[in-house]
């Protein structure tokens, strides 16, 4: 499992460990002046998201969405329930499925993979109410507090494991990008994304293994946040604004709706989105690259790389001016 791990994670070349002593001073002073700059807004508490979802459909038997992790699964820094990772999900749910969902989140803020047993537990504690899906967010405390990686993903692969068993699909989503926070500079950036990415793709390979699914969110799921930073991330510079998390929840949203049968599955891969099926470690490593990729497993050791996400509509092309018409007789003779 260690090997495994250790190949999926191998995302670029080099090593951390071959940093220099200069280097490391320069990411020691990084850090601080991060610490000054991230968390310099408030973020709001998250709001309770828990509750039923697309009640035009009714009430009786509805599907029960789990929600577990960390802030960021919470929703912190928006301050609507609506606003929420869980209840996005819900809502797309619901519409798609025709059917009312029911939120049940026990995702915790500065929640480490640690954290997970006991999201579980409290989880499948109602075996009236065991989900029938479960979305997990979790990752980027770890990086944060440097939790090794080997003992992170044990903590999630039980995780999984426990959920499968009891009966619920599993779709994780993986460590973010915490390269794309907006404060931080180089060579801090680069550090800080290697070991997102190299995470996101040991996390990957565990999930699969166990039944689950995963979608890397990566720079939390495209280039809006490069492109617009200050829209997409929250009042703390840190978590994402509500149009952060609608891109995140909209990202996960197909596969969620795929691994409940509501969402038409095809086994064609579409080479134009560069979908593949890869050895395990490899897909983990290829998705941790490219944010907003399934990874979903195929017969062993092979797996299934997909890449859901809506695609962008092309640029319109100028279109050439119209010739002016040719005057008429009547026109000509006024």
């Amino acid at each position: 499992m260690a090997r495994r791990i250790a190949a999926g994670a191998a995302y670029g070349g080099g090593s951390i460990g071959l940093l220099g002593a200069a280097a490391v001073g320069l990411v020691l002073a990084e850090v601080q002046l991060a610490k000054r700059s991230v968390g310099g807004g408030t973020a709001p508490l998250p709001p309770r998201g828990d509750g039923l979802y697309g009640l035009t459909f009714g009430r009786s038997n509805p599907l029960v969405l789990g929600v577990l992790g960390d802030s960021t699964a919470a929703g912190q820094g928006v301050r609507r329930a609506g606003q929420t990772p869980g209840a996005l999900l819900a809502s797309g749910l619901a519409a798609v499925a025709e059917r009312a969902v029911e939120v049940r989140n026990v995702a915790l803020p500065g929640a480490q993979s640690d954290d997970l047993e006991r999201q579980v537990t409290l989880l499948l504690a109602d075996r009236a109410r065991t989900p029938d899906i479960c979305m997990i967010m979790i990752g980027a405390n770890d990086v944060t507090h440097r939790m090794p990686p080997t003992r992170s993903v044990r903590y999630l692969s039980s995780a999984v494991r426990r959920l499968r068993t009891a009966g619920a699909e599993v779709v994780v989503g993986t460590c973010p990008d915490l390269g794309t926070i907006e404060p931080v500079y180089q060579p801090l950036r680069f550090l800080a994304r290697r070991v997102s990415r190299q995470l996101a793709a040991a996390q990957t390979i565990v999930v699969v293994e166990q039944g689950g699914r995963t979608v890397s969110l990566g720079d939390m799921l495209g280039p809006e946040f490069a492109a617009n930073p200050r829209e997409m991330f929250g009042a703390d510079n840190y978590h994402p604004s509500a149009e952060g998390y609608a891109t995140a929840a909209m990202a996960m949203l197909p596969t969620v709706c795929a691994v409940l049968g509501v969402w038409p599955e095809s086994d064609r891969l579409e080479a134009d989105r560069h979908e593949d099926m890869l050895p395990v470690a490899k897909a983990a490593a290829t998705a941790a690259k490219q944010a907003g990729t399934e990874v979903t497993a195929a017969r062993a050791p092979w797996a299934l790389l997909k890449y859901r996400r809506r695609r962008r509509l092309p640029e319109p092309s100028p279109q050439p001016p119209r010739p002016e018409p040719e005057p008429t007789t009547e026109a000509r003779r006024a």
